[in-house]
This record gives structure tokens, sequence and C-alpha cells, in this order.
């Protein structure tokens, strides 16, 4: 097995709304993924720790990456969420989130995967468990 990608030859997210929040791919690559989210006001809701969406779309992202294939161009292929359970465990509000992910298992379409958010001081944020479709995009779509 190849060790996961690390930075800087993670390929880019392709996906405008981690951009937009500022999620950054850390690793990808056999079955596994980590994403990394710096936390500032805008993450923040209204008792000043990170909203529960933004929890949620960091374990989405890091599961459904997890499994996503490696095209020969190094693109990375499409996936779809078909459940995600979350646990939300304790509160954010400073420092640096990282969501990792690991495929527990994997069929030709389909694939489960589960992943832990912690804060860069070690604590355990949230958890999640999903399963995912993998897709295929045309050039159209």
């Amino acid at each position: 097995m190849n060790a996961p990608l690390e930075h800087p030859m993670v390929p880019p997210t392709d996906n405008p709304l981690l951009d937009y929040l500022g999620i950054r791919l850390a690793s990808v690559g056999d079955g596994r993924c980590a994403f990394e989210l710096d936390i500032e006001p805008r993450h923040l809701n209204r008792q000043g720790s990170v909203q529960g969406g933004v929890i949620a779309t960091l374990l989405d992202a890091a599961c459904g990456y997890a499994g996503l294939p490696m095209r020969p161009d190094g693109a990375l292929g499409h996936a779809v969420t078909v459940m995600l359970a979350i646990s939300y465990l304790s509160r954010a509000s400073a420092g640096r989130l990282r969501a990792t992910a690991t495929v527990s298992r994997a069929g030709r379409s389909l694939y489960f995967a589960s992943a832990e958010l912690a804060i860069d001081a070690g604590v355990l944020v949230a958890t999640a468990q999903g399963t995912f479709k993998r897709s295929h995009v045309s050039a159209e779509s």
C-alpha cells in the first residue's frame, strides 16, 4: 500500500464550499483522509463555539474523501453521502480542528467510513460514521 499523500502534493479539494470555509485537505490516500480548519469568528455560533454545521461539513468531507479513488491524472473521483451520523461530544471555540477519517469497508460502489474531529489541544469534539456512494460525474456536470 502507498502512504497517504501529504501536503503539498495533496490534490485540490475541488470543492467551493470547503474552500469558502477555509477547510484544507491535509492528506488523502489508501482509505484515509484528514482535513484541517483554523477556527475563525465566522465559524462560531451565537454561543461562541464552532457551529454544528461546520463540524458536520468537516466530518462529512473527511469520510467522503477517504473513499475516493485517485484517477490516472491525479485528480480525485467523486462520491455522494448516503447517510451520516454525528455525535457531538464537546465544544471548540479556538485553535485548529483536524478531522481524520478511515474507510472501514468498501464494495464496488458503496463504502463505509468513520471519522473523529479533534481540536489541536487533543480534545475530541465529535465523531461520525457514514455510508457513501461513488459517483461518476460527466464533463457536462
